[in-house]
């Protein structure tokens, strides 16, 4: 690992606080920002021009595709840049929809699923579409039979996140594609924090559509990629010119595609080192706490998770008030504290946590850039803290 953290070191050297929330944005790799540096300062032409400016910027954009296929295991064809994850989980879900209407009006989901999916089936809720969200068990894992048991003739759509962004937990993705295709019904998967951390691969998943955000692995915000198998049908999000293959309107943003595709080809270079280094700095994090006599609980599957996710939870502590009184350490709280509630995360209240753990869960999570310096610092401070209460 003394070459990724070699590089971590370089790129920010001075930092002396400690980042432990890698699941809400990760830094921009170097190498990702380099791939980026002459479409910012050099090829700055619109890739539907026919000129040589133009040319120059559409080889960025076939090249971007091919690492993002290459990756994802998939047909160039198969990908429509988007401005986000969240942009593609619209699309997708209201894609299939809308495409879809005259077949059925019925969709799955599960009931730990990110806002940029939960607010899109509520959205459709109001429009006479009706929304089955299937619960999980206490590690936050849906079961597939629950899946098939929710199954109707007018369902189109099963969508269901890969891994979860506040326990890590991983779901059995391929699995429940099989049961849904079975039943001839489609299946989306927002896989935004499991891209970078653990092997996507369309083929693998069996899905039909498939969600990447760029800012979630070492790419800039404000870029994403929806994964459409072929034959799979959807109806426009954007109207306007015929980008991406007439699939999205609007110029491509061809500087942010340039580093999206260059962190494709990291991951699809790195992934065991990336999974292993993550996997090493997130057990020492959780043994250090554990290991340190405070009454904690680590929420999620102990096996089926994220290698980079630690959703530890103190019991009778207030999580807000925790992280307001940690100098230097950078994380999420899985509850807020209000003076007449304690206001529980929707995924650990659907895990059924707890109320004296889910209150004082912190959301920590590492990423590649993470040294043992700075986990050893993280656990004493978090520690220091805590016996300050």
């Amino acid at each position: 690992m003394g070459g990724i953290v070699g590089q971590r070191m370089g790129y920010n050297a001075a930092m002396r606080d400690i980042y432990l929330d890698y699941n809400a944005t990760t830094p921009i790799d170097p190498q990702v920002a380099e791939a980026m540096l002459p479409y910012v300062h050099g090829r700055f032409g619109n890739p539907s021009s026919g000129h040589s400016f133009g040319l120059a910027a559409r080889q960025g954009v076939d090249l971007a595709r091919r690492q993002v296929a290459d990756m994802l295991g998939c047909g160039e064809d198969d990908l429509i840049f988007t401005g986000g994850g969240t942009e593609a989980n619209n699309h997708a879900i209201k894609g299939v929809a809308g495409a879809y209407r005259s077949r059925g009006n019925h969709i799955i989901t599960s009931t730990v699923e990110h806002p940029a999916v939960t607010e899109v089936c509520r959205y459709l809720e109001g429009r006479s579409y009706r929304i089955t969200y299937v619960p999980v068990d206490e590690y936050g894992i849906v079961d597939p039979g629950d899946v098939e048991e929710a199954i109707t003739s007018e369902t189109r759509l099963v969508t269901i996140m890969h891994a979860n962004n506040e326990v890590g937990s991983i779901q059995p993705i391929a699995e429940i594609a099989d049961i849904a295709h079975r039943h001839g019904v489609l299946v989306h998967s927002d896989c935004a924090q499991s891209i970078g951390k653990i092997p996507v691969r369309v083929d693998d998943l069996g899905v039909d559509l498939l969600s990447v955000a760029g800012h979630k692995l070492y790419a800039p915000k404000g870029i994403g990629v929806l994964y459409v198998r072929p034959g799979v049908e959807l109806e426009k999000l954007m109207h306007g010119a015929n980008h991406e293959q007439d699939r999205r309107a609007g110029t491509e943003n061809v500087i942010h595609m340039a580093g999206l595709g260059k962190a494709c080809e990291l991951i699809e270079q790195n992934l065991p080192e990336y999974t292993r280094h993550m996997g090493a700095m997130r057990d020492r994090l959780e043994r250090g706490l554990l290991d340190s006599g405070v009454e904690a609980r680590v929420n999620g599957h102990p096996e089926k998770r994220l290698p980079n996710t630690s959703s530890i939870g103190f019991r009778g502590v207030e999580a807000d008030r925790i992280l307001g009184r940690l100098p230097t350490v950078a994380a999420s709280a899985g509850a807020a504290c209000h003076s007449d509630r304690v206001e529980v995360s929707h995924v650990l209240a659907a895990m059924n946590v707890p109320t004296e753990y889910a209150m004082g869960t912190l959301r920590l999570t590492v990423g590649r850039f993470t040294t043992e310096d700075e986990i050893d610092r993280a656990v004493a401070e978090v520690y220091d803290t805590l016996s300050q209460n």
